[in-house]
């Protein structure tokens, strides 16, 4: 391998991240609480819920099973009077952080480790990769649903439609929405 795995993972955590946080920028407070559809999760569901299990996995993410005994799982799933977007945002935020700082320390040497999630060892390779797709599923639906939300008002956080050829011609130049 000419790439360590760690510092490769963490770019992709941070890209996740940044995408996800470029799509919710372009919500109204309103846009950002509204289900599209009956039974739908919001962004703000979804912020919460990748939020608390960010917080749950990474915290002594080593020394402690990832899913935390004060963690409400099913409560994720509901937004209270208390969860402004503010709120959820900071708490989304810590997530990440804890994210990074979990992962900071980490070698190559450290994958084959064992961890536990919900009693399941793991080692330390198939935990971050489980994670890894686990965030990206819903930085998936968080993108879909505030495109749909803003509907042609958004700004595409890639290539639009029509300009791959631009982009291919000069990708290091090529800025979206230029």
């Amino acid at each position: 391998m000419n790439e360590a795995y760690v510092p490769l993972v963490t770019r992709e955590f941070k890209r996740l991240q940044t995408l996800a946080d470029n799509a919710m920028a372009q919500l109204s407070d309103e846009q950002f609480f509204a289900a599209p559809a009956p039974g739908d999760n919001s962004v703000a569901v979804i912020v919460k819920h990748v939020g608390g299990n960010l917080v749950s996995r990474w915290t002594d993410f080593l020394a402690t099973d990832g899913e935390k005994p004060g963690r409400d799982r099913d409560a994720e799933f509901r937004i209270a009077a208390d969860d402004t977007r503010a709120h959820l945002l900071a708490t989304w935020a810590r997530g990440w952080a804890t994210l990074a700082a979990a992962l900071e320390p980490l070698g190559d040497a450290d994958l084959a480790r064992t961890v536990t999630i919900r009693g399941e060892p793991l080692t330390v390779l198939q935990a971050i990769n489980r994670q890894l797709t686990h965030y990206a599923y819903h930085v998936g639906q968080i993108v879909y649903v505030a495109k749909h939300l803003r509907g042609p008002a958004w700004s595409t956080l890639s290539i639009p439609l029509g300009r791959s050829a631009e982009f291919n011609r000069q990708p290091a130049r090529y800025v979206p929405g230029a």
